[in-house]
């Protein structure tokens, strides 16, 4: 039983060698295909990235169901992610251009036609991602960014409804505190 969970079929070299060439190829192909992959997944995304994890597991594993192998193809996997990340880290240069660089989807209030375009987002999905962030209206942004890792900073014209309810609560009880001490001050000059 224990001989054919641990026998390698394939030679250990190549068990290291495969998961690490999908993994180049994956991390170029993501970044040819664009932020989108990486953004907010819509159901056609999700199923290719389901897709891309079963289509690619025989590349890395091989003929080999063995749980060495499998140990094997995790280990470099992980390593050849260790080694590119401190690479990267190390050159920064390398980094943007193999991260891209980041997308404004809206200055201003008004939506970029053209980068919304390059990126494949329909007004639809903008207007998803607005309201997660709790606005309502595209004019109501100031800046919307989709950054080169597929997340999306969004920066408000004016202050959201809770911000402007927060304040509203703060002048209000600001001015409960001053009228409070206005009649302690009342209470304590008719009693002296």
């Amino acid at each position: 039983m224990f001989e054919s969970m641990f026998h390698l079929h394939l030679p250990i070299l190549e068990k290291i060698i495969r998961p690490i060439i999908v993994y180049l190829c994956l991390i170029v192909f993501l970044r040819l295909f664009g932020k989108r992959e990486l953004a907010q997944l819509n159901p056609f995304d999700l199923v290719v990235l389901l897709s891309l994890s079963n289509t690619v597991q025989n590349a890395i594993i091989g003929d080999d169901n063995s749980v060495s192998g499998g140990i094997i193809g995790a280990f470099a996997l992980l390593a050849v992610n260790w080694v590119l990340m401190r690479v990267l880290f190390k050159m920064p240069k390398l980094n943007q251009a193999l991260e891209g660089s980041e997308t404004v989807l809206i200055r201003n209030g008004v939506l970029d036609r053209e980068a919304m375009r390059k990126e494949t987002m329909t007004e639809l999905e903008m207007m998803e991602v607005l309201h997660k962030q709790g606005i309502g209206r595209i004019e109501d942004v100031e800046r919307c960014v989709l950054e080169p890792n597929g997340n999306f900073y969004v920066e408000a014209r004016t202050p959201s409804v809770q911000d402007a309810e927060r304040a509203e609560l703060m002048r209000a009880v600001d001015t409960l505190t001053r009228e409070v001490k206005a009649l302690r001050a009342e209470l304590t000059a008719r009693s002296g």
